[in-house]
């Protein structure tokens, strides 16, 4: 597979010399909007006698975003509804030690390939990788963000710099079977327009496979109440289609006419229950299945040439709550929480039942490194990896 167009080359051939630029492009990036105007930390645990930090990001208007160096997780979203009320919006749990035992992804930053590869395995110059395998039936026959030790496994390293916080990790060479030392940098940083951003950067000394995402379960309610009433927004004109286990077959298919036509506003439960062969194929605790799909976004090739663009919106009419996305992802994946089933505690010890929240990952496609014809997550080492995404949370 040929490297992907959104990994610009820097024309050198030494990681370190490239990775000695990833602090002026993140500087590049976070300039761009008014930054948060406090942030704070304090030691939420230890991890073989490491801490790890809660930090906590806050603007004037009082919206306030939790993160935490374990995972790099999204660990809290507290924002205002349409009253002027303040809630938390993502789900997720109340201490270190839920997020350590964490089964869910509640809030993980996911890596290094995030969503499935078929067989867990690929091939890259004729060489032929086999990574850990654990998700597809009872035999776990693919892999699935990032294999069984993921990067939301691990501690991150952390600071707080340029009015934002900066976590890196270093995955290295055969990590879940991965090949190349990947170093990582991610930085959360907060507006005073309430825009929540991330930017994801990283350079490798082999060439590897990359899809880093963030995990986050939305509940724009404040509750844990079903989302099915949410109202959501996808600008895109096809899904990849996928067969058994979630895997792509490598074809699209046309949202027209379909469940999966979000173009136009609609309730995520509206169509949800529509016989559909798609739908069908995700599983869960309802018969019909439910959402769990990659949409491709319209214009992908402005998105591959790295321009940032608006691609999604959620909106809870009972809170007022709205959450507009906008990425240089291609693609978004949408699962609508068809596995929960009250098994997990989740914040204040309430349940996290079916549906009680939604993930909205902006992506590049499942199993690219096995579909010629996906956008490829190839990333070389004359290269840097670099992806956006912006969370507006705003009322109406």
């Amino acid at each position: 597979m040929k490297p992907s167009q959104n990994n610009r080359s820097l024309n050198q051939s030494s990681l370190s010399r490239a990775f000695l630029l990833l602090p002026l492009l993140t500087s590049l990036f976070i300039s761009q909007s008014v930054m948060a105007t406090q942030i704070s930390k304090q030691q939420w645990g230890s991890v073989d006698g490491k801490p790890i930090w809660l930090y906590t990001l806050a603007n004037k208007g009082g919206m306030k975003v939790q993160v935490t160096n374990w995972g790099a997780y999204t660990v809290s979203i507290v924002t205002e509804d349409k009253k002027g009320n303040f809630a938390d919006v993502i789900l997720g749990y109340d201490s270190f030690e839920q997020y350590h035992q964490d089964c869910c992804y509640n809030g993980a930053i996911v890596g290094r390939y995030a969503n499935r590869i078929a067989k867990g395995q690929f091939s890259i110059d004729n060489q032929k990788y086999q990574l850990t395998t654990n998700n597809g039936g009872p035999n776990k026959v693919n892999h699935n963000h990032g294999g069984t030790i993921g990067f939301n496994k691990h501690l991150w390293q952390s600071e707080i710099k340029q009015n934002a916080i900066e976590m890196t990790y270093l995955s290295v060479d055969k990590e879940q079977g991965y090949p190349g030392n990947l170093s990582v940098k991610l930085t959360y940083s907060l507006s005073e327009n309430n825009d929540l951003k991330l930017v994801f950067l990283a350079t490798t000394d082999k060439t590897t496979p990359i899809n880093l995402i963030s995990h986050a379960y939305y509940n724009l309610s404040g509750s844990n109440k079903n989302i099915e009433q949410h109202q959501l927004t996808i600008d895109a004109d096809e899904i990849t289609q996928v067969e058994q286990y979630a895997i792509p077959t490598g074809k699209f298919i046309s949202v027209e006419n379909t469940p999966f036509d979000f173009r136009k506003t609609k309730a995520v439960g509206r169509d949800i229950r529509v016989k559909h062969a798609q739908l069908k194929l995700a599983g869960g605790q309802d018969n019909a299945g439910g959402y769990d799909h990659n949409w491709v976004l319209n214009n992908t090739n402005s998105q591959l040439n790295g321009q940032l663009r608006e691609v999604a919106s959620l909106y809870d009419p009972t809170s007022g709550r709205e959450m507009i996305i906008s990425t240089t992802q291609p693609g978004l994946h949408l699962y609508t929480g068809n596995f929960m089933n009250g098994s997990v505690m989740g914040k204040k010890g309430k349940k996290i039942n079916f549906r009680s929240g939604l993930a909205l990952e902006t992506q590049h496609f499942p199993d690219s490194p096995n579909q010629p014809d996906f956008p490829s997550t190839l990333l070389t080492p004359d290269s840097v990896y670099q992806q956006t995404t912006i969370y507006k949370f705003t009322t109406k």
